[in-house]
């Protein structure tokens, strides 16, 4: 075992912060040996039970559980800050050349690497992650995100239709393509798949019947796509599906809402949408940077909350500006206060952060698994300095509660403040 004395941060079951200004953090082998939180709390409280422990003392640090990317794409990297006047022309402007790219195998592992290296730098050490449309993109992610012991989940992304050459892929070989890497990769280590419809448009209804009789086989595994981001979007959706009562609808027909299944934006939602995600399980990831970006619309915190269905945080990149968390809690706390349908929601630090780490692990099915420092979680954790830029120096040196302490960070944070990274205990 291993100990760290800093101050310690990790969340109640009820989403609550937790902050010890000096805690410990007790790390060692579960019984199948993997890397776990054995002890998390006030060094005065723990200390003394652990006296043979050799403990690393961070002064003026704050551990903190790794955050939690709810959806981000790995091909999108080279994409970030392309201008366009809106989602479907930035996809056939810019997206879908860079995706064509990753039929290279060499070009697909040297942006592996550089992929991982920015979610690291940021730290981040769970993603959903979507891949292009050629498998070989899939294997070059989970080679080496299985190389650095992540708990990482992605998936190939379905689009047999409405897409150029070089991304369409033939409905057929997809799906049989999806199981094959459904067996390869899922639950080895701690890598796991997502079956990943592009978005309903882009997909046949032979496509889409394929998956959602994929996702019943394998219960076990992620569904993730995007829904109702933008109006163009949703009007184009309506015209390939006149049968389905809304676009949400539409993968709830084809048997793809349920526990684990993740859809990006939700942003155009009427209530029986928001009922909808709750009855089946299926949250939210919410990229306000994004949908920003893109102008198109504001996540509805009041009518998730209202209606009650789960949602976590998300970069989006490449649409999303940016793969650090900081960002993004920031740009949620401006949606939440600018763009409800009852103005003026604030959002809490605390309520943002548990969003980004243990509310991201409730969403994917993982409570008590990752995004937490409570016993038993996976020993991934970050190290923060709340003192590495003077500004924010000054600023967290006047706070006076957790909640001014943790918006400070989101406010003034970024990349800078993220001094060490452990990936299950290493």
């Amino acid at each position: 075992m291993h100990a760290y004395r800093a101050a310690l941060l990790r969340f109640a079951d009820d989403g609550s912060a937790i902050y010890d200004a000096d805690g410990l953090l007790v790390v060692g082998p579960d019984a199948q040996g993997r890397q776990v939180v054995r002890a998390a709390g006030a060094h005065s409280r723990l200390a003394a039970n652990y006296p043979g422990v050799a403990t690393e003392h961070l002064p003026g640090r704050i551990i903190a559980p790794g955050f939690i990317d709810l959806h981000i794409h790995f091909p999108q990297t080279d994409v970030i800050g392309s201008p366009s006047a809106g989602l479907l022309p930035w996809l056939q402007d810019y997206t879908f050349p860079q995706e064509a790219r990753f039929a290279d195998p060499t070009h697909s592992d040297a942006m592996a690497t550089v992929f991982l290296d920015e979610l690291a730098r940021h730290g981040v050490t769970t993603a959903l992650a979507f891949c292009t449309s050629h498998p070989g993109s899939v294997d070059s992610l989970m080679q080496e995100a299985q190389r650095r012991g992540l708990r990482m989940i992605a998936g190939k992304v379905l689009q047999d239709r409405h897409s150029p050459d070089g991304v369409r892929d033939e409905t057929q070989q997809s799906l049989e393509d999806t199981e094959s890497l459904i067996r390869r990769w899922h639950g080895t280590d701690r890598l796991g798949y997502a079956i990943t419809p592009r978005f309903a448009p882009s997909c046949s209804e032979a496509q889409l019947r394929g998956a959602g009789e994929l996702a019943a086989k394998y219960p076990g595994v992620w569904i993730q796509s995007h829904v109702a981001e933008n109006k163009d979007e949703i009007a184009w959706a309506r015209q390939l599906f006149p049968g389905s009562r809304s676009y949400l609808s539409v993968y709830d027909d084809f048997g793809l809402m349920r526990e684990r299944a993740i859809y990006a934006h939700c942003i155009h939602f009427d209530d029986e949408d928001r009922a909808l995600m709750r009855s089946t399980g299926a949250a939210a990831a919410v990229s306000p940077t994004s949908n920003l970006f893109l102008g198109s619309g504001f996540f509805d915190f009041e009518g998730a909350d209202r209606i009650g269905f789960r949602y976590g945080l998300a970069s989006d990149v490449g649409g999303g500006t940016s793969f650090s968390p900081f960002h993004t809690m920031l740009a949620a706390y401006y949606v939440g206060r600018e763009g409800q349908t009852k103005p003026g929601v604030s959002l809490s630090p605390q309520h943002l952060w548990w969003q980004h780490t243990a509310g991201g692990a409730r969403a994917l099915g993982l409570e008590g698994t990752v995004g937490n420092l409570q016993p038993g979680c996976e020993a991934d954790f970050i190290v923060l300095d709340p003192r590495a830029m003077p500004l924010l120096a000054r600023k967290v040196g006047h706070a006076t509660s957790i909640d001014e302490l943790l918006f400070a960070m989101i406010v003034l944070g970024d990349d800078r403040i993220v001094e060490r990274v452990v990936i299950a205990g290493a």
